[in-house]
């Protein structure tokens, strides 16, 4: 095909900012955007926001950003179960881990919500601005680079090949991103021992709520509350799944029923394996987030480990400040590389923390439990010591609901000048 009939069937998009994903980072820094007077186009490569895999967990903190965006309320309305407490099943003993009451925030607890209703709730507030579009099924698959600059992507779509040209493009395409990997982004891998494999198993009414993680010597499994099912989360050596497999599905049916006996008579719902999907994680960071153009945010600049549910709150938070530091830059046309340089300075150290967290929690809890040479009796001494003392669980709830740098929205809702000059 020569270039002028490639030229006529390429669907050509302009935008202020391209954003490349549609997870929390992606359409959370497209709202926070178009509503700050940018004009945003937020490409989603599938054609629904439902994954199983993708987390559930809505931290006080987003809770926190959702009020301040006056989007609380019309959330909440929403089917959820609130969480004012983390407990767990340690070999049949239960301890609380974190409470939640003594945060200062608007809302003192963890929501469950699944992930694909928070994102349809995002966009369809979202749309409300004329400067935010969401387009579904469009996938980028490379970058448009001039002159060093990177000034959009190109992708596919049902519609055929398109392009998208943008003063800004914002790669938040998850741990296996596309952008980061064209742009050549050099990444650190902090390794990850340990792999999920996800799946659904009946809820019925009389379970405990607040149940989230069980462990016992060689097993652990996460349950999720989905109000009417338990989506589970049962943790597995790294690259051991085919291994599982070949012990065949009663036996894997067995080991959930024995770290979460409550489950034990429900595990016949797990038909065979295509029942059960695997999550490869990932623990890493780029070295630098960014390139004259464009900007990495959420699991596309630090893939997070799923212990204690905080990737959805840090991809967030990077979505916060991006917008606080850029938005007013790219609507004015002053956007400069040193301001995304300052988005990487802001959100490095934190980043740096709770990965260094998650490294130590894989060391020193999940992989002795994995291997067996972790004992629950008598309880840890950290889960002894927040037996007797309640008032020290605000400290690991505190890490878990806020995050060590926790955002605050400093954009203002835009207002073109000609609404400013008509009158009442």
């Amino acid at each position: 095909m020569d270039q002028t009939a490639h030229a006529q069937t390429t669907e050509r998009i302009d935008a202020r900012v391209c954003v490349v994903g549609g997870g929390p980072a992606g359409v959370m820094a497209g709202y926070l955007l178009a509503r700050a007077g940018v004009d945003v186009v937020v490409l989603e490569k599938h054609g629904d926001f439902l994954r199983d895999f993708r987390g559930d967990t809505v931290h006080p903190s987003t809770l926190e950003v959702m009020w301040e965006l006056g989007l609380l309320e019309g959330f909440l309305a929403h089917k959820h179960q609130q969480y004012p407490r983390i407990s767990g099943r340690f070999d049949g003993k239960t301890a609380t881990i974190g409470d939640f009451s003594r945060l200062p925030t608007h809302c003192k607890f963890v929501a469950l919500m699944p992930q694909w209703d928070f994102l349809n709730f995002l966009t369809e507030e979202g749309k409300k601005f004329s400067t935010f579009r969401v387009l579904m099924r469009y996938q980028a698959t490379d970058l448009l680079i001039e002159d060093g600059r990177i000034v959009g992507v190109t992708g596919t779509s049902p519609n055929g090949p398109f392009e998208v040209r943008a003063v800004l493009t914002i790669g938040a395409d998850g741990r296996h991103s596309v952008i980061r990997e064209r742009a050549g982004f050099e990444i650190d891998d902090l390794g990850a021992p340990i792999d999920v494999l996800w799946m659904r198993l009946p809820k019925e009414p009389n379970d405990a709520e607040y149940m989230l993680g069980h462990l016992k010597p060689g097993k652990m499994l996460v349950t999720i509350n989905r109000g009417d099912y338990w989506q589970c989360a049962f943790i597995i050596r790294k690259d051991s799944f085919e291994q599982l497999k070949q012990r065949g599905i009663q036996k894997f049916r067995d080991d959930i029923g024995d770290v979460a006996p409550f489950l034990a008579g429900r595990t016949s719902a797990l038909r065979d394996w295509d029942d059960v999907s695997l999550l490869s994680v990932r623990v890493d960071r780029l070295r630098k987030w960014w390139r004259s153009g464009l900007l990495c945010i959420g699991d596309s600049a630090h893939a997070m480990s799923p212990v204690g549910g905080i990737g959805i709150n840090l991809a967030i938070q990077d979505a916060v400040a991006m917008a606080n530091i850029c938005a007013d830059r790219i609507r004015e046309g002053s956007l400069i590389d040193g301001t995304l340089e300052v988005v990487q300075m802001r959100r490095l150290p934190p980043t740096k923390w709770t990965q260094a967290l998650q490294v130590q929690a894989h060391k020193r809890v999940v992989e002795p439990t994995l291997d067996g040479k972790i004992s629950f009796s008598p309880l840890p001494l950290p889960l002894r010591l927040l037996d007797r003392h309640p008032w020290l669980r605000q400290f690991p709830a505190r890490v878990i609901g806020m995050g060590f740098r926790p955002e605050y929205v400093r954009t203002k809702p835009f207002v073109p000048e000609s609404d400013l000059l008509v009158g009442p």
